[in-house]
């Protein structure tokens, strides 16, 4: 999942109905599991310098996707009170991704989202496939949840970032449309950083 990789694909520069997004969720996923399983064991689960592990990056992912799965999943006439709705028009997938990209460089952090520390697993095999399961399911119940919302819907009503603020639904699914793409990159260019060099 290369930069060069998202600007060519027109699903994943810019992608804005329901139906366009969930198709590049699946793209998106598929692209991230084959460099989540590029690593070996040790290596997936052991930290990157002192920045998280491939499998603690694929938690937070986890962790992510399911808050947003479960508000898509609340009462539709619970979103119906003012302070789920707005009459604003939602932004683009590059919008959101400058937005969010700003706040990062403002120092925010990813809070409540940030995976809890976990004990040295006695099965690291096992390990791995339940962090890989729990991430396919996240995303196979978000792309569910989303194929039942009516597309005009996705701009009436806002859900609570805790970076961004009141975002669109939309425009929460396209974050995590860039969410996913960024962590692996950003994996990926720390791996680059701690590679030794050849003089």
């Amino acid at each position: 999942m290369t930069d060069n990789a998202t600007t060519t694909d027109p699903m994943l520069r810019a992608p804005h109905t329901g139906e366009e997004i969930r198709i590049a969720f699946a793209s998106v996923h598929g692209k991230s599991v084959r460099f989540w399983n590029a690593f070996n064991t040790p290596a997936f689960l052991a930290p990157i310098g002192e920045a998280w592990s491939p499998a603690d990056n694929v938690r937070h992912l986890t962790k992510t996707m399911r808050a947003v799965t479960l508000g898509l999943a609340l009462p539709r006439l619970l979103l119906l009170f003012d302070v789920f709705r707005t009459m604003r028009a939602s932004r683009s997938y590059d919008d959101v991704r400058t937005a969010y990209l700003e706040r990062l460089s403002a120092g925010a952090t990813a809070g409540p989202f940030t995976p809890k520390a976990r004990p040295t697993p006695t099965d690291p095999e096992a390990e791995r496939a339940q962090i890989m399961q729990y991430h396919a399911v996240a995303i196979e119940s978000l792309c569910w949840r989303l194929a039942r919302w009516p597309e005009s819907a996705l701009d009436r009503r806002t859900l609570p970032h805790p970076l961004l603020g009141a975002l669109t639904v939309r425009e929460m699914l396209l974050f995590v449309l860039y969410h996913n793409q960024h962590h692996v990159e950003t994996v990926r260019k720390r791996l680059a950083a701690l590679a030794p060099t050849t003089s």
